[in-house]
């Protein structure tokens, strides 16, 4: 063996050895986060290239300092329901790396939210956001509260109240929050009344996704869906392959689901399949998108009522069950976890040829495997999910100047940031030999960025 090949053979096994001892630490100091975990295992894995290569990396411990956030934060959040009963949930916000920008992410109320959904979510942001090309770090917050079956004065009491606590950490220079699942621009604006009630100021920058006649950027409802799609297409486009003639199912019937469905749909897909966290729905002939659409975001009803007007349409209870649907092109669009092994067996049995992850982290790591042993083009969620956060990052450059963009001029950045999303994850792919490997190239990609910029900052 030459010099050369012993010396890459000693770093690289540095490198395994680094990541095995960093990861048990990190397990010992979250004890029980298990998707805090799975996040984490799944970068590490994907940086062992670059680590071998640049040895530098482990030398400054960046990655020892990137798993531990700048702050956690924690917090009581009292809140009056409409029986005038008092109810008590649970706040967070995790702040993980400003290297290259103020903390950017989005909160997200839903009954699961805990400490390590909250920081699985704010160190998948670091990367995600450093791919954008945008000058963003990561950061997440959100609460145990359920918006669901809860009045507009009742979510309009816990935002305030939410925002006390909240108001103290965040800032247009410091950390912007945004919407994620259970938040949209109705919290949104409650929480941004509130904020300039206790700041005494208007500080347009301070939220994203706010609505378009105070501040908001047009197409930021629609980015992460159709960024996803777009990176997806792109990804397809070079095998030759792509949207126009496919069967699609999209999980999910949020805003990533809708706008991913659209999306889809105007580049000549078939979405036959969609679901919420009830059940699916399978329409052989296609989803009408205008009666979901109604349904969902003007009505507020629930998918097994699609089939009340389109009889041909089946409905089914649960969830998992729509990974059984044959597909060309899969876009798991609801929540993290919903593909595990088995689904990703039916999937790929069933003829799939493209999986683009438009929630976060919807696939576990056993699934993935599955996707690219069997040479499925796999799209992960750190590059495909960042069309939401990348027209964040736009409406704050907005707020910045004070002036407002069309739609067209937002999407056509969109579909560049998404391009460059692409050439950058399969360029980092190649550069370390994995070549279209976009699960490692895209973790390599995001990082790479981030930890030169922590380098050069000094400790």
């Amino acid at each position: 063996m030459s010099i050369v090949k012993e010396v890459e053979q000693a770093n690289t096994e540095a490198a395994h050895s680094y990541i095995d001892d960093l990861f048990e630490t990190v397990q010992k100091r979250n004890p029980g986060e298990v998707e805090f975990h799975q996040a984490v295992k799944e970068v590490f894995l994907s940086l062992i290239p670059v680590l071998a290569q640049q040895p530098k990396y482990i030398e400054h411990a960046v990655l020892d300092r990137l798993v531990e956030p700048d702050r956690i934060i924690s917090f009581r959040v009292p809140w009056t329901d409409d029986k005038g009963k008092v109810q008590v949930n649970r706040g967070f916000r995790v702040q993980f790396s400003n290297a290259i920008g103020p903390y950017k992410g989005g909160l997200r109320f839903h009954p699961s939210v805990n400490a390590s959904i909250i920081k699985f979510l704010g160190f998948e942001q670091i990367f995600k956001n450093s791919l954008t090309g945008q000058a963003i770090g990561g950061g997440k917050g959100g609460s145990d509260f359920d918006p669901k079956g809860k009045s507009d004065l009742e979510i309009m009491r816990f935002c305030q109240s939410f925002m006390m606590e909240l108001s103290k950490h965040i800032g247009p220079d410091t950390d912007v929050p945004a919407g994620d699942i259970g938040v949209g621009a109705r919290e949104i604006g409650y929480m941004f009344g509130q904020y300039k009630k206790l700041v005494g100021a208007y500080e347009a920058g301070v939220l994203t996704g706010k609505g378009i006649g105070y501040g908001g950027s047009l197409g930021r409802k629609e980015a992460t869906g159709y960024g996803a799609v777009y990176f997806v297409e792109e990804m397809m486009k070079s095998v030759g392959l792509g949207f126009n003639g496919s069967t699609v199912v999209v999980s999910g019937s949020g805003n990533v689901s809708i706008y991913a469905i659209e999306k889809a749909i105007q580049l000549g897909a078939k979405v036959v399949a969609c679901s919420d966290s009830s059940g699916y729905i399978y329409h052989e002939a296609g989803i009408n998108l205008d009666t979901l659409k109604r349904l969902k975001e003007v009505e507020n009803r629930r998918c097994k009522d699609y089939v009340l007007e389109h009889p041909d349409a089946i409905y089914v209870e649960g969830c998992s069950g729509i990974w059984s649907i044959a597909c060309d092109i899969a876009l798991p669009c609801a929540t993290q976890n919903e593909i595990d092994k088995a689904s990703a067996e039916l999937l790929v049995n069933n003829g799939v040829k493209a999986v683009g992850e438009g929630a976060n982290m919807p696939s576990t790591l056993e699934a993935i495997d599955v996707f690219l042993d069997n040479k499925v083009l796999f799209a992960p969620a750190k590059a495909a999910n960042a069309g939401g956060v990348s027209v964040s990052a736009l409406e704050m450059a907005q707020n910045s100047a004070r002036l407002s963009w069309t739609l067209e001029e937002v999407d056509t950045k969109l579909q560049q940031i998404m391009h460059n999303i692409y050439s950058a994850s399969m360029k980092a792919s190649e550069t370390y030999g994995v070549p279209g490997n976009l699960v490692i190239g895209a973790n390599i990609a995001g990082f790479v960025k981030v930890a030169d910029a922590m380098i050069a900052q000094g400790v």
